[in-house]
């Protein structure tokens, strides 16, 4: 508000100001136009004919005319005027009388005026004005302005607590799904109105990052539920191993076999905790340092190379018919890690006499790897990602459905889009390479 008045203040000001010169500068041009006719009287008909001419002019004066005239002689006492006497002031630097005026019929004293011809014969001139409309316009332009000047602030200030009510509404809003969210309750969102406005925006960005969070939440919570469904059957395994090896008798074969067990069943714990921790960095993108320029065909072909052999073990058909020329800017040692469990999925749960196609198709910067599987039904598709969630048909397979949750994390840290689609039998996925 006060920087809008303020704002306000100084537009009125500069409107008095050019106003108030401007009605200056008509005034004195008026004197001087006046006192150049005077003079051409005088010149064409002399003393007598200037006298005429002013007399003339002071009887046509109408009551309010702020014309002055005074005509006289060298000592400057008076031969025909409207004013009595010479002003006794002093011209300023141009030549103007600046001085005051007052008596029975005005009442009051006001500001004249006026500037000084000097004629042949030693006669002088006096043309003025009396400046007392002036002053008068000048003051209403000023009580007009203050008034504007009143109304203005009135309508700030309203506009002011308007707007302010307005927007601690909508802070309020905003403070009130906060506390809710706080207390628990992860599904509030903040409200937004049909306005599109700096609030709604605000409203949008925070509800977007509070279905993060609750994603966020959620996937936290499931890992946790998986961790403890998954790890708790290796685990009691491992304590039954070790309750047999407590009990075991130290000279018989039997105690060597449970220790091996238990190291067999140490070693996948610790590797699913370090699949897990590799995720985790992953996602943190804190693997960015390792990002170089990177050709897609050399990577494919090195990654076949490892398991082509594994699928002609199993009597699948692999088929890599690579001539691909993109290049993206990624870590080669992820984007391998990623690949190589896409091809080990499709070989472990594609049956024999299956086959595995990988296809790249230049013009799109598009990979796509398919099988000839059981497939994933569509309503899974979302979830295979997640870490730990295996779909039905593969949990009695070996593993720790943390595989393609690496590779949706590696396909994030590149920018890289992940779809799965159907085979016809079997699943085709989808690897979206970003423009560079």
């Amino acid at each position: 508000m006060v920087l809008f008045s303020a704002s306000v203040l100084a537009l009125l000001a500069f409107i008095y100001w050019s106003t108030a010169a401007y009605m200056s500068r008509q005034v004195d041009e008026t004197i001087e136009a006046e006192i150049k006719g005077l003079a051409e009287r005088y010149e064409t008909d002399g003393l007598g004919g200037l006298t005429a001419q002013i007399a003339d002019r002071l009887t046509a004066q109408q009551p309010g005319d702020s014309s002055i005239y005074l005509l006289t002689d060298r000592q400057l006492n008076p031969l025909v005027g409207n004013i009595n006497r010479w002003p006794r002031v002093r011209e300023d630097e141009q030549g103007w009388f600046n001085f005051q005026l007052g008596g029975s019929e005005t009442k009051r004293i006001h500001r004249a005026r006026a500037r000084a011809f000097f004629l042949k014969g030693h006669f002088y001139l006096l043309v003025g004005r009396d400046m007392f409309e002036l002053e008068d316009t000048q003051k209403l332009i000023i009580r007009t302005l203050a008034w504007g000047m009143a109304i203005t602030l009135a309508l700030a200030l309203l506009g002011g607590v308007m707007m302010s009510r307005s927007m601690m509404r909508r802070i309020e809003l905003i403070n009130r799904t906060s506390r809710e969210i706080m207390s628990g309750n992860l599904t509030k969102r903040i409200p937004t109105s049909p306005a599109e406005d700096d609030f709604d925006v605000l409203a949008k960005n925070l509800n977007r990052m509070l279905d993060q969070i609750e994603l966020l939440m959620n996937g936290v919570r499931r890992v946790s539920d998986n961790i403890a469904h998954d790890l708790r059957t290796p685990l009691a395994r491992l304590r039954r191993g070790l309750d047999q090896l407590r009990l075991a008798d130290a000279r018989g074969e039997l105690r060597q076999d449970l220790i091996d067990n238990a190291v067999s069943e140490v070693d996948g714990l610790l590797a699913t905790f370090n699949a897990l921790l590799r995720i985790a960095r992953i996602e943190s993108e804190a693997r960015r340092e390792g990002f170089a320029r990177i050709e897609l065909m050399p990577l494919l072909q090195d990654v076949g190379e490892l398991y082509g052999p594994v699928a002609e073990e199993q009597g699948l058909q692999f088929n890599l018919a690579c001539e691909s020329s993109i290049a993206f800017h990624g870590d080669r040692d992820l984007l391998f890690q990623a690949f190589a469990n896409l091809f080990d999925n499709a070989i472990k749960y594609t049956p024999g006499g299956g086959a595995i196609t990988v296809r790249v198709d230049d013009a799109s910067r598009r990979v796509t790897i398919c099988d000839t599987g059981p497939g994933v039904p569509e309503s899974e598709r979302d979830k295979v990602f997640h870490r730990f969630y295996r779909v039905d048909h593969s949990r009695s397979s070996a593993g720790s459905g943390l595989g393609l949750s690496l590779v949706s994390a590696v396909a994030k840290l590149h920018g890289i889009e992940l779809r799965l689609s159907d085979n016809g039998p079997g699943l085709c996925v989808t690897l979206q390479l970003p423009d560079q």
